[in-house]
């Protein structure tokens, strides 16, 4: 697939959009990292704080290596903090924090969307898999209905990325709620950095979409044009 052209036609727009929602989430990122929190808590106590107003006292919170790998893990109930934002008193890391402790919100609240997210792991895995295996076996074979059962099994990942943006996005809405009903966030230009950073963050799941999409619109287009071939 690598050297089918029309993979590249296909796939050259998402990987531009890719890197360039790579580069406006790390703009946004490095330039609110600069600019102080005026609570001047770091990440890392501005999540514990929030973890008691938000009544999530089950929450435990753990650094994790790496740059934006900060994540909320709900098997485990804890907040996983990269060591630039639990170490920064910024107004990036206070988005971010805040955002993840959305997710144990969701969690605690029992949030549909999530909950069905995760219902849809397992499937995904098993798609993103096989699909690919199935399509290649279909086409080999001459057998156009096992491709396309392969076609099915792919757009899981699509189905995944699609359900993702209202988890992301419902999220975001309770970090912003979290920060100015906690009193960390207090003022027009602390929630305008703040909503820079997490819009950024956004963006990678709607890229993350598209991509999907794309990929799933190759497949469709591989193998439909084997069966009217």
């Amino acid at each position: 697939m690598l050297y089918d052209f029309n993979y590249m036609i296909f796939m050259i727009p998402a990987f531009i959009l890719m890197m360039l929602t790579s580069w406006y989430v790390k703009s946004a990122y490095s330039k609110w990292s600069r600019v102080p929190a005026r609570s001047q808590m770091t990440g890392l106590q501005a999540a514990q704080r929030l973890i008691s107003a938000g009544g999530l006292f089950g929450v435990k919170v753990e650094l994790v290596a790496g740059n934006l790998t900060d994540n909320y893990d709900p098997r485990n109930k804890v907040l996983h903090l990269s060591h630039g934002v639990s170490e920064t008193a910024s107004v990036a890391s206070l988005a971010i924090a805040a955002h993840e402790l959305g997710h144990a919100m969701q969690d605690s609240d029992g949030y549909l969307p999530l909950r069905f997210r995760a219902a849809l792991v397992p499937m995904v895995n098993i798609g993103s898999y096989l699909g690919w295996i199935l399509i290649l076996a279909g086409l080999f074979l001459n057998y156009t209905n096992l491709a396309w059962v392969g076609v099915i099994a792919f757009a899981s990942g699509a189905v995944f990325a699609l359900a993702t943006l209202p988890v992301e996005l419902n999220a975001s809405n309770r970090a912003r709620k979290l920060l100015t009903d906690s009193g960390l966030i207090n003022n027009s230009e602390e929630m305008k950095g703040v909503s820079k950073v997490l819009n950024a963050a956004a963006l990678t799941y709607v890229a993350a979409l598209v991509t999907a999409l794309l990929q799933l619109l190759y497949f469709v287009n591989l193998v439909g044009g084997r069966r009217r071939s």
